[in-house]
């Protein structure tokens, strides 16, 4: 592979990723013009066309779909090798891109940064909210924080929290005219508030519970639906529903009685927290600061 090819194919990957020649332009630092013009060439070059192209949208074709998953991960490698090769310098440098959840960002990472970025001037961090189980090695992720049950078994993976609990909270006004709910059936006579996850075809969370040894995953109704856990916390505090959060994140609203908590005895404590990363990353030394950092200890 000559210097043209490794380039065309970064360009290809950015185009690919932010799914917008003019977003990926900007990322690349060069005219979208241009970048058009790189993508062109190399699909002459290969003999295939890798992207499809509307006036709304840019998508991978399958070849470029397979294209991208082939050639992602391994360039994702060489970044983490050269990464790892500023132990060189005298002070640990570089950025660090995690993917966590809202309050995971919120409460874990953010409390972190506050201690060990002003001893790092050269460490940067990148948080990106999501709520799928992103594929870190092929979006240029350095590690994720998810709850650990949903860790693959083939990443490291580091606690970063004590257990968790889920929580169903509604405001006082919400409760004045309805009976609380006393099992998770009764969940169908109430307005729920929905989250739409970004993964398996961007579905509606099933609320779960367990009792006893009994799991019910609930389908909950209601009228309103969002993709962030703030704004399900913004909705149930302003009476617009139940929703299904969190323990630590309702904590203060249920302390200052502006939030009314039920069906606690059926949602008892999960894994928590966990920094997860490929296990054949080699990590740079910003990249094990920040793990160090977050690492859970208890208390």
């Amino acid at each position: 592979m000559n210097r043209d090819d490794a380039g065309d194919l970064l360009a290809f990957l950015a185009v690919a990723r932010e799914r917008s020649f003019t977003r990926a332009a900007a990322k690349l630092g060069m005219t979208q013009s241009a970048l058009s013009q790189i993508i062109r060439n190399l699909e002459e070059r290969l003999g295939m066309r890798l992207l499809n192209r509307t006036t709304r949208s840019v998508t991978p074709t399958q070849a470029g779909e397979r294209l991208f998953a082939s050639i992602a991960p391994k360039f994702s490698e060489i970044d983490a090798d050269l990464a790892a090769l500023s132990e060189l310098r005298e002070k640990p440098a570089g950025t660090v891109r995690l993917t966590a959840t809202e309050y995971a960002a919120s409460e874990i990472v953010l409390p972190a940064l506050t201690k060990l970025l002003p001893k790092y001037p050269d460490i940067h961090v990148e948080i990106v909210i999501d709520y799928g189980l992103t594929n870190i090695v092929a979006q240029q992720v350095d590690a994720g924080i998810r709850p650990g049950e949903l860790v693959a078994k083939d990443m490291i993976a580091v606690r970063v929290s004590p257990d968790l609990r889920m929580a169903v909270v509604g405001s006082p006004s919400y409760f004045a005219a309805r009976k609380r709910p006393r099992v998770p059936q009764d969940l169908t006579h109430h307005n729920c508030l929905n989250l739409r996850l970004p993964t398996h075809g961007g579905s509606l969370y099933a609320w779960e519970f367990e009792k006893g040894g009994r799991e019910l995953n609930v389908r909950v109704d209601g009228q309103l639906v969002f993709n962030s856990a703030g704004l399900l916390l913004d909705g149930a505090l302003k009476g617009l529903g139940l929703a299904y959060l969190t323990e630590g994140h309702v904590q203060p609203y249920l302390s200052g009685g502006k939030l009314v908590r039920v069906l606690s005895d059926w949602c008892p404590p999960f894994s928590g927290y966990h920094l997860y990363y490929p296990s054949r990353r080699q990590p740079s030394p910003a990249f094990s600061l920040l793990v160090d950092a977050l690492r859970y200890r208890g208390k």
